[in-house]
């Protein structure tokens, strides 16, 4: 193991070197950590390790300080390439869908996920995808074609949110996709492929003049488990194909195109991350999806599986770097996004979000998907949310509707968690769903038990909506989906510009985390070359001043 140092090398301990602070090219700092740190942060040059023939070892990026060293009598201990962040990951998944970054800043719901969000991302050559779960299909056709206009043609993902209640709320989602065109669907928390999300996949299928299949409708599938992930790795399912072509909603050349590709072009392994979540590890996870899509690749005679992301847990460049070394073709970030400028969540929240730490969140009863005992990861720092959420759940498990509930714990609820009467809330509930999906209403009518899940969930949904508006009167009652990337973020931006949510652009926030992914994937590399650089001169953090990449 070498160390580098700035006077001769010591066989008995390595020099000690002073802290660098910033990031990127323009990183400030002395001695051979701070020149380490610059080289290696020049992402577009090489960066030799080298001991000239005094035996002192330091680094360069420059070719002819290498030949003068190497003339002398010195020699190159380790080098690596340049690795623009442009470089990492999957080329292929770059080309597909018309990105310079194998970066995906995924959906958040009730539209947090932002149409300037997704703008901003877009135009700087990132995927982003538009947060419709949870948005009236008003608002999703509003926000979709926003986002066309503000793109000029720039790719961009909408989010389908699988939503078993709720049929209804799919197929807007796809109907307005398919009008303003979007070119990919990002799939989230699906059991079972659903006749809308297939309908979607087929409906953009055609035969090119060479005979290859073409997709003009691309599906990013969002999984945690792997009987899941097969679902969106092999075709979709005979029943649904015959059922769309018999209503016409799918040609019949479409449903044989759609036999012969998966219902998927990518699938992003969620590991640990905020909202729908089994908080499964990704050093685990995608490693399993990364085989499972290879087998099957192999099983159907394809010429390239498909692609694999990760997610969960991304909110430092190190975590990043290690989600490529383990194979990713790209990464997708969510938690971190929402603390930023663009994200459509209040300045209340984004304090709450800057100021968490890795151990400040928790499970809690999911709003679409309560009766079946999902939950979603939340902030627990600062809000009451998680602990009343799963009150709502147990009392729905244990009575046969609102009006079996003991008349103490009634009271309790109106007077502290929904501070109006449940009648009231039944009625609002009846507003609600007779102009977003009127079959609840009429499922609820003669089931006391279903009427009080929606009762329930109505707390939930609004609890998310005050969080949202920063509502003052309900600081108590925010629901805040996050997973512990964000504290992870907070740390690596204490005492940087980033620290204060003000100067969270979600674009700088991308380009950061890839810059840093790159520079410490190079770092990584001379390290397995043998060498020893300083901690302060492998340990990326952000500048204002972004470096070219």
């Amino acid at each position: 193991m070498v160390t580098v140092v700035s006077a001769r090398t010591d066989h008995g301990a390595a020099a000690q070197a002073g802290a660098v602070r910033g990031g990127g090219s323009g990183a400030a700092g002395g001695g051979a950590a701070g020149r380490a740190y610059r080289d290696l942060a020049a992402l577009e040059a090489p960066c030799y390790v080298l001991r000239d023939g005094a035996g002192r070892v330091r680094t360069s990026g420059d070719p002819q300080d290498v030949a003068r060293v190497v003339a002398a009598g010195g020699q190159v201990l380790a080098a690596v390439g340049p690795r623009p962040a442009t470089a990492l990951g999957d080329a292929a998944f770059r080309a597909a869908h018309g990105v310079r970054y194998a970066y995906m800043a995924g959906a958040m719901a009730n539209g947090i996920a932002s149409a300037p969000m997704v703008a901003a991302l877009a135009r700087a050559g990132f995927l982003a995808s538009f947060g419709a779960a949870g948005v009236l299909p008003a608002k999703v056709d509003e926000a979709l074609g926003a986002i066309v206009r503000d793109t000029a043609g720039a790719p961009f993902a909408c989010n389908l949110i699988h939503s078993p209640s709720e049929a209804a709320l799919e197929a807007a989602t796809v109907d307005a996709c398919l009008r303003h065109r979007v070119t990919t669907l990002e799939a989230s928390a699906f059991v079972e492929p659903t006749a809308q999300l297939v309908r979607y996949r087929l409906a953009g299928l055609r035969r090119g003049q060479d005979g290859q299949i073409l997709a003009a409708h691309r599906v990013i599938g969002k999984v945690s488990r792997s009987e899941v992930a097969e679902r969106f790795l092999r075709p979709a399912p005979e029943a649904l194909v015959r059922e769309l072509v018999a209503a016409g909603a799918i040609t019949a050349e479409q449903a044989e195109l759609g036999r012969a590709i998966p219902l998927a072009d990518d699938l992003t392994a969620e590991a640990d991350s905020g909202g729908h979540t089994d908080r499964r590890p990704l050093v685990v996870l995608l490693p399993e999806l990364l085989a499972l899509a290879e087998r099957l690749r192999r099983e159907q005679g394809r010429r390239a599986a498909v692609r694999i992301g990760a997610a969960g847990g991304l909110g430092t460049p190190v975590a990043v770097a290690a989600a490529f070394a383990l194979g990713a073709a790209y990464v997708v970030t969510g938690s971190i996004n929402q603390a930023t400028v663009e994200a459509d969540q209040s300045p209340a929240t984004k304090r709450l979000l800057a100021a968490t730490g890795v151990a400040d969140t928790t499970m809690a009863p999911s709003a679409d998907m309560f009766e079946l005992g999902v939950e979603v990861q939340v902030l627990r720092r600062g809000t009451l949310f998680p602990g009343r959420a799963r009150q709502l759940h147990e009392l729905y498990r244990a009575y046969d509707g609102v009006d079996a509930l003991p008349a103490d714990i009634r009271a309790n609820l109106e007077s502290k968690v929904f501070r109006r009467s449940l009648d009231d809330v039944w009625a609002d509930c009846v507003d609600f769903f007779t102009r977003r999906d009127p079959d609840q209403i009429t499922r609820a009518e003669g089931d006391p038990r279903r009427r009080m899940a929606l009762i329930f969930r109505w707390y939930l949904g609004r609890s998310s909506g005050w969080s949202i508006a920063g509502d003052p009167g309900r600081a108590a009652d925010y629901q805040v989906w996050c997973g512990p990337a964000m504290g992870a973020f907070n740390s690596w931006v204490a005492d940087t510009y980033l620290a204060e949510p003000g100067n969270r652009r979600v674009v700088d926030v991308a380009t950061h985390l890839m810059t840093g992914a790159a520079f410490h994937e190079r770092a990584a590399a001379l390290r397995a070359a043998g060498t020893r650089l300083p901690a302060a001169a492998t340990t990326y953090l952000p500048t204002p001043h972004l470096p070219i990449t």
